[in-house]
């Protein structure tokens, strides 16, 4: 704590406060820059993260196909045949036989003599069943000191067969993982003794090998082999529960579910909406030039509420008329009015589908929706619907607006990265960034020069206090020196 004035009598403390503030009058203009950009950099991350979620939003909902080819499947025998549609734009119907369901191969019969067995050696079998790669089959080796639940662990773990082993009655059960023609074989390895040594099982007596089979039906007529009851054929996917009855196939018919492709697309248009709304409110955001960020001492003069209202305006218009998000939003309604071809000669747009710009020059562009007309769109032609949306064309002319949308928010994402960066990413990394840093090197030198400021100041009282206690001194002994003579 420095104390000046005690000769002079002069609040040096305070005259040497009051020389400092106007020396920090260019630092203070420098920190509120700081701040100004630092509020500028997180406003264009939350952008960014809400073009990103965006982005995220347009692959999931409107890209992938499955959500603009929703069928409602009817089908006349349930119990027989489950039908899910996957991936068919049109409708479709037909009929299906069900002549044989398929089942997997299984193997009983075998009786482990020795219950509490431990293998004393290495030993080794050999497993072939339905589905396996290798037409040799797997070979599964036992190490010393495995006990037999250790060896059905094995079995189950390493080959395509699940063994069955009951501790009760000492019967051991092989069925194959997958179902389909052929049967489970079970022989001696290479190593060891094999089965017989390994299990206490002899090979003869596994007499129950029931073969495993394949689904057989007739699709419209056409005879089918499948290896499992469940399978995806022609934009299906078919589960076989049953057989028919003889000459009485299974009728199914699938059409366009119209109010979850149009639900699929309302909330295409809501998300568009919303993102065009909090970023148009964001370029247009009014600046408040007599509001500068707050220094530390502004802010111990007013309350928490008036620090908060003051930063509201302070804060407010760091993207405004930002040349990328401008630039991006302009591009994003040309998507929306341009046409889409489809490849056949014709060409179909939003406004085909019942789907339009706002004529209120307020909503910036926002779309409006025509329910009537899109669900006929929807229900009359969903292939030309979702080609709209999310062909993938070569062009941009023949590319469905969502992936154009997606890649002009991508590409714009990475031009506000090249300013602002990204989470993890260290300020050298972006511009942005690179001047923060010289910034804050810039307070590091300012502050360093006006601590020596200060301190030059305080010498310089320091030193005219010490000269006024001199002259006092000499003054008094002066005086002295005169009333003694007298």
């Amino acid at each position: 704590m420095r104390i000046g004035g005690l000769a002079s009598g002069i609040d040096t403390e305070s005259i040497v406060k009051d020389l400092m503030k106007a020396e920090r009058i260019p630092l203070d203009k420098l920190t509120q820059k700081k701040q100004y950009f630092e509020w500028q950099l997180n406003d264009y991350r939350t952008a960014n993260r809400n073009l990103k979620d965006y982005s995220t939003k347009l692959f999931d909902n409107s890209i992938l196909s499955k959500n603009f080819t929703q069928k409602n499947v009817t089908v006349s025998d349930p119990s027989v045949v489950d039908i899910v549609s996957k991936g068919n734009s049109a409708d479709f119907s037909g009929t299906i036989e069900v002549t044989q369901l398929a089942k997997n191969a299984t193997v009983n019969g075998g009786n482990i003599a020795n219950k509490n067995l431990v293998l004393g050696s290495q030993s080794s079998i050999n497993i072939k069943a339905p589905g396996d790669s290798d037409a040799k089959g797997i070979e599964i080796v036992f190490e010393a000191g495995d006990t037999t639940k250790d060896i059905i662990k094995k079995i189950n773990e390493k080959s395509n067969v699940r063994a069955f082993y009951d501790d009760q009655t000492g019967n051991i059960g092989f069925t194959a993982k997958n179902s389909g023609a052929g049967e489970i074989q079970i022989s001696n390895g290479a190593t060891g003794v094999g089965i017989a040594g390994t299990m206490g099982i002899e090979i003869d007596s596994l007499t129950t090998n029931t073969g495993g089979q394949d689904a057989k039906i007739k699709y419209n007529g056409l005879d089918i082999q499948r290896s499992s009851n469940t399978f995806d054929l022609d934009g299906m996917e078919i589960t076989l529960k049953g057989k028919s009855e003889i000459d009485k196939p299974v009728t199914f018919n699938a059409t366009t579910d119209t109010e979850k492709v149009f639900d699929n697309i309302k909330g295409f248009v809501d998300d568009y909406n919303k993102l065009i709304e909090d970023l148009n409110k964001k370029i247009r955001e009014p600046v408040y030039r007599s509001f500068q960020p707050l220094s530390a001492e502004e802010k111990k003069e007013l309350s928490d509420k008036e620090v908060e209202l003051w930063e509201e305006k302070a804060m407010s218009g760091t993207l405004r008329n930002d040349p990328e998000l401008k630039s991006m939003l302009t591009k994003l309604r040309n998507i929306m009015t341009n046409p889409v071809e489809l490849g056949d000669g014709t060409k179909i747009s939003l406004s085909d589908i019942g789907i339009k710009t706002s004529n209120n020059y307020l909503d910036n562009g926002k779309l409006v929706i025509d329910e009537k007309k899109l669900k006929e769109a929807i229900s009359q032609n969903p292939q030309g619907v979702e080609k709209l949306f999310n062909s993938d064309g070569k062009s941009a002319k023949d590319t469905g607006i969502a992936r154009q949308l997606r890649a002009e928010v991508d590409a714009t994402q990475k031009n506000i990265q090249k300013s602002a960066g990204k989470l993890g990413d260290t300020n050298k990394a972006f511009s942005l960034g690179r001047t923060l840093d010289n910034m804050n090197k810039q307070i590091e030198r300012f502050e360093t020069r006006l601590q020596m400021s200060e301190t030059r100041y305080w010498k310089q009282f320091n030193a005219m206090e010490n000269a006024i206690q001199r002259a006092n001194a000499q003054s008094a002994s002066l005086m002295s020196s005169l009333g003694g003579g007298m």
